[in-house]
C-alpha cells in the first residue's frame, strides 16, 4: 500500500510550540557599535602615536597604547557592547601593524635595530 510522504510545515502558521528555546544575544554586534569602537579606537591610537618623537618612541606608545585598548576589548566582551570591542580590536590590530611596517622600514634601511 502506498503511503504519502508526511507534509514538513512551512512556518508560516506555527503547528505548536517550538520544540527548542529561542535565545537572544543581550547586546548584539551591529555596524554602528564597530563603527564607533573602531573610530575611537583610532582617536586612541593616534594621541598615543603622536607622542612619539622618533621611530622607536612612537612604537612603544603605539604598543602601550594597544595593550590598554585590548584590555578595554576584554572588558566589554564580557560585560558590555561587543561590537565596539570588535571595532577596538580591529582598529589596534590595524595600528599595530602599520607600527610593525614602520619599524621593519627603518630597521631595513638602517641596518639597526630601532627599538634599543
Amino acid at each position: 500500500m502506498y503511503r504519502p510522504a508526511p507534509r514538513t510545515p512551512s512556518g508560516l502558521f506555527p503547528a505548536g510550540p517550538p520544540t527548542r528555546p529561542t535565545y537572544r544575544e543581550p547586546h548584539p554586534v551591529t555596524a554602528a557599535g564597530v563603527a564607533a569602537g573602531g573610530g575611537a579606537a583610532f582617536g586612541w591610537l593616534l594621541l598615543f602615536g603622536l607622542l612619539g618623537t622618533d621611530v622607536a618612541s612612537y612604537v612603544w606608545w603605539t604598543v602601550v597604547a594597544g595593550l590598554l585598548a585590548w584590555l578595554t576589548a576584554l572588558l566589554l566582551v564580557r560585560h558590555g557592547d561587543r561590537g565596539v570591542a570588535t571595532g577596538i580590536a580591529i582598529v589596534t590590530g590595524g595600528g599595530w601593524s602599520v607600527a610593525a611596517a614602520v619599524l621593519a622600514v627603518r630597521w631595513a634601511t638602517s641596518a639597526d635595530w630601532p627599538l634599543w
